[in-house]
């Protein structure tokens, strides 16, 4: 039984640490296996499931399973569970570490080394036992009616942090490696014994850690390795192990104590340094809890110890909240899970949990508490709960509710440590699923999520790679191009350099023709040159004869001018005197017409006068045109008459002016004295 005395001491704790647990511990249906700490942060608890277990030795004798549970503050726990077929036996070991064991089913006999003492004791269902570092041990099942196996649940640990068990040495070693590691001789020296027990015992066959059970009266190897054990253990003079003077010794039994606490809903039972013997000088206690169908170990925390679980029977679910403040909380999930016959769990000290058994099955489990001092766990709810020792008040601010709420939250509840709880563990399993269906929802949506960042990340690669792969052929088309263009280039070179090569050849025949053109050329022009003077000798001769006709010509032109002239002469002569009778004539007529006019005029007859004087200019206008156009050709025949007597002369001549032919001026003048 707790005593209440202790709760006061826990009353600041509760204030700074509890308050935030309770408040985690009232989000409990929120929260899913792996809680609402963050999943960066370390889950509460540690379970390893039965399957997880790594096998150490499995013969058709016994085996040997074992687990290593992390508190999260420690090395690990390293838990064993050592299995003898009936009649079996469990060869000799030197133990490295603090052993408690506990006898979960069949019987048998444990024997070990203890002060230079042979001890041994029977051990049976429900016993519990502690073997020191150091000592040798041996244990041999019983072959009982019911042929049930001895199966032993074991802890290894130290008393103290700084020893604590080495994964890298073990939990033990063997007897018979030992001493097979030395040299035969150096044996024999040793223990003063025949080369022939040595060599049975060094080249003996090998075995696994259990064999068959020793037969008792025909002696075998292990008679011979018994007597070699004595003296290897005790002396030539100490007790061998099957003398008479054993001394016996007995181990504590659960099930021959009365529990701690008992109601309908379940049992418990603690065992430690004040309750048994054997675990003094130890800084493991043991303890063993049976909750009936729809039963709860309610809501508590361990203030001192961590506790290491096995599950020995039936099925259950385990809630464990966080111990955290608003600082540290995303360093710690809150966690629920199943727990099924053969798993182990370890639950940290300072973190509240209950564990809850199914309304179809009960659970049992044992397990071993780590403490140095003593350890008294505080319970929520119920009638020994810590909430009943404080002020309520304070419980009511802590909670930010009513004083009546704080009444109601502790009077409703009359029983405690176990309290019935239907259809508790159903509901933490539905939870469980539907945080776990939910995880993997969130899961599945993160992969989804991670599947399309990795699609459009491999599309953006694959597209990257497009491109550059796109870049790569440009580059290399380009280059392809830029080799196809020096080459072409060069080829256009060599074709260039043959050309200029040709054309050189060329060039230099063409200069080889050209200077025998120009000295055919120079001789051509040479005989051009002296025809030129034949023939420019026959020209001043010719020009000379056609200066002579030339002159003769021109003589004979300038006398037909002057006769032409003379007969322009007279011809204008002639004709301005025909003109100045025809003014006359006008001028009379122009009178007459005038008296005429006047006096028809007067008669109304002036239209048609001015009918025969506009008929009358208009064959005047006649005349002088025509006169103007023959003035204008015998011009042009003048001209033409004396470009051919210039060709003929082959030079040009000046025109002649003065009285020689009648030009285009002295036809307009002769035109406009006609017109007035």
């Amino acid at each position: 039984m707790f005593r209440k005395a202790f709760v006061f001491f826990f009353f600041f704790f509760f204030l700074l640490s509890v308050s935030v647990s309770l408040h985690a511990a009232n989000a409990l249906k929120n929260e899913g296996e792996i809680g609402s700490g963050g999943e960066g942060g370390a889950p509460a608890g540690s379970l390893v499931k039965k399957d997880q277990r790594r096998s150490l030795v499995s013969t058709e004798y016994g085996e040997v399973w074992s687990v290593d549970v992390n508190d999260g503050h420690r090395k690990p726990y390293h838990i064993q569970f050592i299995t003898l077929e009936p009649n079996s036996l469990f060869l000799p070991v030197l133990l490295h570490a603090d052993m408690i064991f506990y006898v979960n089913t069949g019987s048998g006999r444990l024997s070990w080394t203890d002060d230079d003492k042979i001890r041994r004791v029977d051990i049976k269902r429900g016993d519990v036992y502690r073997l020191t570092p150091g000592s040798v041990f041996f244990v041999q099942s019983n072959l009982e009616t019911e042929r049930q196996k001895l199966r032993i649940n074991a802890i290894f640990t130290s008393n103290s942090d700084d020893d604590l068990y080495d994964p890298a040495v073990g939990a033990y070693s063997s007897i018979r490696d030992l001493v097979r590691g030395f040299d035969p001789k150096l044996l024999r020296s040793a223990f003063k014994v025949s080369e022939e027990v040595i060599e049975s015992i060094v080249n003996g066959t090998d075995q696994s850690a259990f064999v068959h059970a020793i037969p008792t009266k025909k002696e075998t190897f292990w008679d011979l390795e018994a007597r070699f054990l004595k003296t290897f253990l005790l002396g030539n003079d100490g007790i061998a192990f099957n003398s008479k003077k054993k001394e016996e010794t007995t181990a504590y039994n659960i099930f021959d104590e009365d529990p701690d606490f008992k109601n309908c809903n379940g049992w418990s039972l603690t065992v430690n340094k004040k309750s048994s013997h054997l675990l003094k000088g130890s800084n493991i206690g043991f303890f063993m809890v049976n909750l009936t169908k729809g039963s709860m170990m309610g809501p508590h925390w361990n203030p001192r110890a961590t506790e290491i679980t096995v599950v020995l029977q039936g099925h259950g679910m385990v809630r464990v909240v966080c111990s955290s403040t608003e600082a540290n909380k995303s360093e710690c999930r809150n966690m629920r899970f199943r727990v099924h016959e053969g798993d182990v769990f370890s639950v940290p000290r300072f973190h509240p949990m209950a564990q809850m058994s199914f309304n179809n099955d009960s659970l049992v489990f044992m397990g071993f508490s780590t403490t140095e001092k003593k350890n008294y766990p505080q319970f929520l709810a119920g009638k020994y709960s810590v909430l009943q020792n404080l002020d309520k008040l304070v419980l009511a601010a802590s909670f930010n509710v009513t004083s009546t709420t704080i009444d109601q939250l502790l009077s409703a509840q009359a029983d405690s440590f176990i309290i019935d709880c239907t259809s508790c563990a159903e509901e933490e399993e539905r939870a469980m699923l539907e945080e776990i269906e939910k995880k993997r929802e969130e899961e599945e949506a993160k992969k989804r999520a991670e599947e399309e960042a990795r699609k459009r990340e491999q599309e953006e690669q694959d597209r990257k790679r497009e491109e550059e792969e796109a870049k790569k052929r440009e580059e290399e088309e380009r280059e392809r191009q830029e080799k196809e263009r020096k080459r072409e280039e060069e080829e256009r070179e060599r074709q260039e350099e043959e050309r200029e090569r040709e054309e050189e050849a060329s060039k230099r025949e063409e200069e080889q023709a050209a200077r025998e053109r120009e000295e055919q050329a120079a001789r051509e022009r040479e005989e051009e040159a002296a025809r030129e003077q034949e023939e420019q000798a026959a020209r001043e001769r010719e020009k000379q004869a056609a200066r002579e006709q030339e002159e003769q010509a021109a003589r004979e032109r300038e006398e037909q001018a002057a006769r032409e002239r003379e007969e322009q002469e007279a011809t204008r002569e002639r004709e301005e005197q025909e003109a100045a009778r025809e003014r006359e004539e006008q001028a009379a007529r122009r009178e007459e017409e005038g008296r005429q006019q006047e006096e028809e005029g007067r008669q109304g007859g002036d239209e048609r006068r001015q009918e025969e004087e506009r008929e009358r200019e208009r064959r005047q206008q006649e005349e002088w045109e025509r006169r103007e156009e023959d003035a204008q050709r015998e011009q042009e025949e003048a001209r033409r008459q004396q470009q051919e007597r210039q060709g003929r002369a082959g030079q040009p001549e000046e025109q002649e002016g003065g009285g020689g032919g009648f030009n285009a001026d002295e036809g307009r003048r002769y035109l406009t004295a006609l017109k007035v």
